[in-house]
């Protein structure tokens, strides 16, 4: 039971914080916070982008947690979940850059899915890529996809009532 606790506190932190990317993905990133996420849908041959920032931010939010959690910077008042919660954080950066930055747009390794869920997750996320610009566009998190085919008929609605400029490489 000691470890059960903590361990159910990552797993749920790492699934809650797929709820924070989805949201702050489409009403920061695709919002006020463009400037920092513009270059991540636009060609580039660097090596980094602005939107690297972001994990930045969510590096700073898990080092927050595990300071809050530990005795040595908190003395009594050290929170001791805020340490898993921290965990789970960085457990969701991990996968975020594994699966973002390296499977979908191959930055640290070369592999491309050919059936499965990893398939599936290469395709919504490059679908949320279909648009041009902030606004409409779908797939904003990051674990779990929707069906593509259904994404593709919100793309189209969105090209067909103006929400959305769709990429002409879509094939939409």
């Amino acid at each position: 039971m000691d470890t059960l606790i903590p361990i159910l506190v990552v797993i749920i932190t790492i699934l809650l914080m797929e709820m924070v990317a989805w949201s702050s993905h489409k009403y920061i990133m695709h919002g006020f916070g463009w400037a920092w996420h513009r270059d991540h849908h636009e060609p580039h041959d660097k090596r980094f982008e602005k939107n690297d920032l972001y994990g930045v931010v969510g590096a700073v939010m898990s080092i927050s947690m595990f300071a809050l959690g530990s005795p040595l910077v908190m003395g009594d008042a050290a929170w001791l979940p805020a340490t898993w919660i921290g965990l789970g954080i960085l457990g969701y950066g991990i996968i975020y850059t594994l699966i973002h930055d390296g499977l979908v747009h191959q930055r640290y390794f070369k592999w491309v899915p050919k059936k499965g869920y990893a398939k599936r997750l290469v395709q919504a996320h490059k679908l949320h890529h279909a648009t041009i610009g902030k606004e409409g566009g779908v797939s904003f998190g990051f674990l779990f996809a929707r069906d593509p085919a259904r994404l593709k008929a919100e793309l189209r609605e969105q090209r067909q009532s103006g929400i959305a400029e769709i990429r002409e490489s879509a094939g939409l």
